[in-house]
């Protein structure tokens, strides 16, 4: 998959497959979002209007739109979200890039500078620091929600401040194929068809009650045949590594010290192997966990604690599950052969980030 994919934003023929949502100040779109999902939804009620639940589409917006922000980090800008109300807002790491200051605009038209507090780059998230109080923050909703509710997406597409599209929760867990090669933070994502591009990322997906539900991530673009596939970081995980940037700067993650792929039926030729699923064993880091629990290159991993695995991304979803020093059971396959052995992760050498 070319580097480009990587969080780069797709306005230019040619790019294919994976679209950030980082919009480059001096990109013009080169297509039309899909309003179609949007025009349904805001054509129908999203709720009674008790319960916390907003009647309308145009309340949820009214209510949430003042907790997103646009941040431009020397060309490129994206979104963000307040975390906190002293001037802390949570955006993708990949808005910031290398950048240490940033300016961030807010809905009352304020642009004010700000500062990189932390970042993680495993799950792309970063905190941005403001000399203002008294803000707007967010509500996070941890529970996942269901496939098929609301989802409206708020944030600055292609530097188009305050913009809000809807559709619905499309699917939960969603993984986008390949990304293991990239990036762990392209696992485990909400998916939506609520129209999300480049420039939405790091801005709000929310449900009916104008909670967040997702941090928007990534889509894949018309040019790859895609129609309204987007992706966001649950609000769960964005709130525990938010958490943990702001106690220490840092962020704990699972580690196995191996190098997985996908088996294809390529793969498993040149490896001489049978499995035809699983994850395969390129190689290990020599004293890792992997080694120390005696997992060997050519080894197919099919299964951590009671989930099957099928994909290197299958993988890193599950990881984000455990914590560093946690035993678990890894099944594997070797030469035809299957074994179970007990694994624990250590936390991530930072070289490896």
């Amino acid at each position: 998959m070319p580097t480009r994919l990587q969080y780069a934003a797709i306005v230019a023929a040619g790019a294919l497959l994976l679209g950030g949502c980082t919009a480059d100040a001096d990109d013009e779109p080169t297509g039309t979002v899909s309003a179609a999902s949007s025009e349904a939804a805001g054509n129908s009620e999203a709720g009674s209007g008790t319960g916390g639940v907003f009647s309308t589409i145009p309340d949820i917006v009214a209510e949430v739109q003042p907790s997103v922000v646009t941040i431009f980090a020397g060309s490129g800008l994206g979104s963000g979200v307040i975390y906190a109300e002293d001037g802390l807002i949570l955006t993708n790491a990949h808005v910031v890039g290398d950048a240490e200051e940033v300016e961030v605009a807010f809905a009352d038209g304020q642009r004010v500078p700000g500062t990189v507090r932390a970042k993680d780059v495993i799950t792309d998230l970063a905190i941005v620091e403001v000399d203002r109080q008294g803000l707007p923050a967010a509500t996070f909703e941890e529970d996942l929600p269901r496939v098929g509710e609301l989802a409206v997406v708020i944030g600055s597409p292609l530097g188009f401040e305050n913009t809000a599209t809807a559709g619905i929760v499309s699917a939960l867990a969603r993984e986008i194929p390949g990304s293991a090669a990239q990036s762990q933070a392209l696992v485990d994502l909400i998916q939506t068809d609520a129209a999300i591009s480049p420039g939405n990322s790091g801005g709000a997906v929310v449900n009916a009650s104008g909670d967040v539900i997702g941090i928007s991530e990534a889509y894949i673009p018309p040019e790859a045949g895609a129609v309204s596939l987007g992706f966001a970081i649950p609000a769960a995980t964005a709130v525990h590594v938010a958490e943990q940037l702001l106690e220490d700067g840092t962020a704990e993650h699972a580690f196995l010290g191996l190098r997985p792929a996908t088996i294809t039926p390529q793969i498993a030729e040149q490896l001489g192997i049978e499995q035809q699923q699983g994850v395969v064993v390129l190689s290990v880091v020599e004293g890792g966990p992997a080694d120390t629990a005696g997992v060997k290159p050519g080894d197919v991993l099919v299964g951590i604690g009671d989930t099957e695995l099928s994909s290197a991304e299958d993988l890193l979803g599950e990881l984000r599950g455990i914590n560093p020093g946690e035993t678990t059971t890894a099944t594997l396959v070797r030469e035809g052969e299957t074994i179970e052995i007990e694994i624990t992760p250590s936390e991530r050498p930072i070289a490896q980030e």
